[in-house]
C-alpha cells in the first residue's frame, strides 16, 4: 500500500510491560514492511535514545521520540505529521508498558497518551510463554482499560509452536476479542543484550543485515501483515509546521560517536531552523576540534565504557579544554557532563577526562537516578533567562563529586514534586549537568540561545579587531 491522498498505515506496537519484546517486533515490522518496497517512517515513544537507532538499521529512515509529558500534546502531532508526511507506513514503538505513565492516575509520558493523541490504534505484544486461555482476561483488561483506546489486534512473543498460536488465536476469537495478528516463536538469537534496563547501543550491539531479514522472513511466515495494514489504514496528519527564519549560520560542533550519541531528532533540527549548523566531531577519535566553532554540544551517551580510549586521546581533550578556556560556549548533559570532569573512575581504573569542571565522576553499581524533570535556570547569569520552564529527563548509574561547592545550572524537581533543588554546573561559558532537555518543551528556549551565542560571537569578533 503506497501513500495516496494521504493515506497511511500507522499504529503503535505496545506491550503489557518492559522486556515482552516490542523492540523486537517492531524491528520485524519495519524491517518487513521496507521490503516489501514501502516506505517507513519509525518512532519511539518516551525518552530512549537506544531503540530509535536500532529503527534506523531496521528501516534506513531517522526515528523520532514522542514523549506527551516532556514535549506537549501539539508538538507529538506537529513531529508525527511533518515525519510521517511522506511516508507509506508510521510505526510507533511503546515505551514500558502501555499504560506505564510519569505518575499514578495519569496517561502523561505513556503510550497510551501518545496513541489517543494520534487517534492511532494499538497492536499490543504480549510474552505468551507459558500461556494459553490466560491471554483473554489479559488483553480483555488492556482493551477496556481506557475507552478512548482502540487495541486492533495482538502479537504473541515467545510462541513455543504453531499448536501454541492456533490456542492464543482461538482463545481471544472465543473471548470477542482483539484477534491475533501474528506471533514470533522463541528464538534465542532474537534476545537483545541489554545494560542499565535497556539494550546495549547499536554502536557497540550491531546487527548485520541478515539478522534484521532474518526478523522480516519470520514476519511473513508468523504474521498477517496485510491485514495488519488493513487494519491501522488511517488518514495521516495534516504537515502545517513552519520553519523559523534563520538569521546567518552558528556553527555548533556536535560530539557524535560510540560514546557520544544521546540526542533527540527533534531538539537537532530545532537548532537547525534557529541558524546552527551542525558539525560533528569524534572525541575519540579526531584530535583537532572542527574549525570556527562558534560552539559546542556534547551530548549523553556512555563514557565510562570508553573511558580508556577517551583519555587517550589528549590532544582532543586539550582542545576542549583551550576552547573553554578562551571563552568559548559549551554546554553538555548526562556523558558529556562526565566527560568535562578531571577523572573517570569505572570498574577498569581511573582516567582523566577534559579537566574543565573541577570534580570526579565514578560509576557505581546501583542507579543514581531515574525519571523526568522539570527545571528553570539557577540563576540569570545562564544563557537563559530565570523565568524560563523546561522539561526533560533524568537517568544514570554515575556519580560527580566536586571538590569545591559549584555554581548550579538548573533549579529541578521531579513529577511528585514541587520544591526545586540545585543540580549541575556553570562557569563562564560551561554549562553542564546529568539532564536531558526536550527543546520542544520550550521552544523560544533554542532561539534564546542562538542570540546567547551571536551575542559571544560579536563579542569575540569585536576582540580580534585591529
Amino acid at each position: 500500500m503506497k501513500n495516496t491522498a494521504n493515506k497511511i498505515s500507522a499504529f503503535c506496537v505496545a506491550g503489557t510491560s518492559s522486556g515482552d519484546g516490542k523492540t523486537t517486533v517492531t524491528l520485524a515490522l519495519l524491517r518487513a514492511l521496507k521490503k516489501r518496497g514501502l516506505k517507513v517512517q519509525p518512532f519511539k515513544c518516551g525518552p530512549d535514545y537506544i531503540d530509535p537507532a536500532f529503527h534506523k538499521n531496521a528501516c534506513g529512515t531517522i526515528s523520532r521520540n514522542l514523549d506527551g509529558w516532556m514535549m506537549g500534546k501539539s508538538a507529538v502531532k506537529a513531529s508525527f505529521s511533518r515525519a510521517a508526511a511522506a511516508a507509506d507506513c508510521a510505526v510507533i514503538e511503546g515505551v514500558m508498558g502501555l499504560f506505564d505513565s510519569s505518575k499514578p492516575g495519569s496517561l502523561q509520558g505513556s503510550t497510551a497518551e501518545v496513541a489517543i493523541t494520534l487517534d492511532l490504534p494499538v497492536i499490543l505484544t504480549v510474552n505468551a510463554r507459558g500461556m494459553a486461555n490466560s491471554i483473554a482476561p489479559l488483553v480483555k483488561g488492556y482493551t477496556e482499560f481506557n475507552k478512548d483506546l482502540k487495541i486492533a489486534g495482538v502479537i504473541a512473543n515467545k510462541v513455543g509452536s504453531a499448536r501454541h498460536a492456533d490456542i492464543l488465536r482461538e482463545t481471544l476469537t472465543h473471548a470477542g476479542l482483539p484477534p491475533l495478528l501474528g506471533y514470533l516463536p522463541r528464538e534465542d538469537d532474537w534476545v537483545m543484550p541489554e545494560r542499565h534496563l535497556g539494550l546495549v547501543p547499536v554502536f557497540e550491539n550491531k546487527r548485520g543485515q541478515e539478522w534484521f531479514d532474518s526478523l522480516a522472513e519470520a514476519v511473513e511466515k508468523y504474521f498477517d501483515l496485510d491485514r495488519i495494514i488493513e487494519l491501522t489504514h488511517t488518514a495521516a496528519l495534516s504537515n502545517s509546521t513552519k520553519k523559523r527564519h534563520k538569521k546567518g549560520k552558528l556553527r555548533l560542533g556536535l560530539a557524535y560517536d560510540k560514546a557520544f550519541n544521546f540526542y533527540y531528532e527533534d531538539n537537532l533540527d530545532m537548532l537547525r531552523d534557529n541558524g546552527f549548523e551542525l558539525v560533528r566531531f569524534s572525541p575519540l577519535i579526531d584530535e583537532t576540534l572542527p574549525e570556527d566553532l562558534n560552539g559546542i554540544y556534547i551530548g549523553g551517551g556512555f563514557p565510562e565504557v570508553f573511558a580508556r580510549v577517551l583519555s587517550a586521546n589528549t590532544s582532543m581533550r586539550q582542545a576542549i579544554k583551550d576552547f573553554a578556556c578562551n571563552g568559548g560556549f559549551i554546554y553538555a548533559e548526562c556523558g558529556g557532563y562526565m566527560y568535562l570532569t578531571n577523572e573517570i573512575k569505572n570498574s577498569d581504573g581511573t582516567f582523566p577526562m577534559c579537566g574543565i569542571i573541577n570534580a570526579n565522576a565514578s560509576m557505581g553499581k546501583r542507579m543514581r537516578s531515574l525519571g523526568y524533570r522539570v527545571m528553570k535556570p539557577a540563576s540569570k547569569f545562564s544563557f537563559l533567562p530565570e523565568n524560563i520552564v523546561m522539561r526533560g529527563h533524568e537517568f544514570h548509574w554515575s556519580n560527580i563529586k566536586f571538590k569545591s561547592e559549584p555554581k548550579p545550572l538548573w533549579l529541578a524537581h521531579n513529577t511528585r514534586e514541587e520544591d526545586f533543588s540545585p543540580c549541575g554546573f556553570r562557569h563562564g561559558r560551561v554549562f553542564a549537568s546529568y539532564l536531558h532537555l526536550h527543546f520542544a518543551s520550550c521552544p523560544q528556549a533554542v532561539q534564546m540561545l542562538a542570540d546567547f551565542i551571536r551575542q559571544i560571537k560579536k563579542l569575540q569578533a569585536a576582540r580580534y579587531q585591529p
